[in-house]
């Protein structure tokens, strides 16, 4: 059996990360991934490889693929379910397991996080923080709901399920040599791409660590 470091990771790999399998597929996401995206990356340089902490069953990738048909990507997916599902998109080398354990002598221009961070325990996001960091090559996306200080929401049901907070600029805080390259909002009441309240960030390696 799986041993977890976390109460959340358990969550997610276990039934409810199941469930969540099931109601997360559909066309319409992938339009709106797709939208976001193409309004995210505006600002970046040419993306060849990107890797995506927590991808679940692909939708992301699949608007990023449309947009980027050449890009090499790769994901990282705790769900079993989930994570069988993305070997059968194609083309996306699949890493089944948790964030926290994920270890690969490679690097990707870009390391993309959405709709995780939100997910992980406080206490694990500075590691979280830090692969995002040492796997990117040069770029660093994140989509997550935001709010200026921390605060706990119920999920579903469920205590100590649900996070925000400023995770783009905690980033930003830990590495001196990062800089917010641009941002953006998705707002639910889109009329032609409606997806959640969240907020993106384009953060870029500089190399100039103070």
């Amino acid at each position: 059996m799986t041993e977890f470091k976390t109460e959340q990771e358990k969550f997610w790999s276990g039934k409810f990360g199941d469930d969540y399998v099931d109601r997360s597929d559909g066309e319409v996401l992938v339009a709106a991934n797709t939208a976001l995206f193409a309004r995210a990356f505006a600002s970046v340089k040419k993306i060849s490889s990107l890797i995506e902490f927590g991808a679940n069953i692909g939708l992301n990738l699949k608007a990023i693929r449309q947009l980027l048909p050449e890009s090499e990507l790769a994901a990282i997916e705790i769900n079993r379910k989930a994570a069988e599902r993305l070997r059968t998109c194609g083309g996306v080398e699949v890493y089944e397991g948790s964030i926290l354990d994920f270890r690969s002598e490679k690097t990707w221009d870009m390391t993309l996080i959405k709709g995780v961070l939100i997910h992980t325990a406080p206490d694990a996001l500075p590691a979280v923080y830090d692969k995002l960091y040492k796997y990117s090559r040069r770029y660093i996306c994140i989509v997550e709901y935001y709010n200026p200080t921390p605060v706990e929401l119920d999920y579903r049901g469920h205590a100590g399920k649900l996070f925000k907070r400023d995770f783009a600029g905690e980033m930003l805080d830990r590495f001196p040599d990062l800089r917010l390259l641009d941002y953006g909002f998705t707002y639910r009441r889109d009329n032609n791409f409606a997806f959640g309240d969240g907020t993106w960030f384009i953060l870029e390696k500089t190399g100039n660590a103070k």
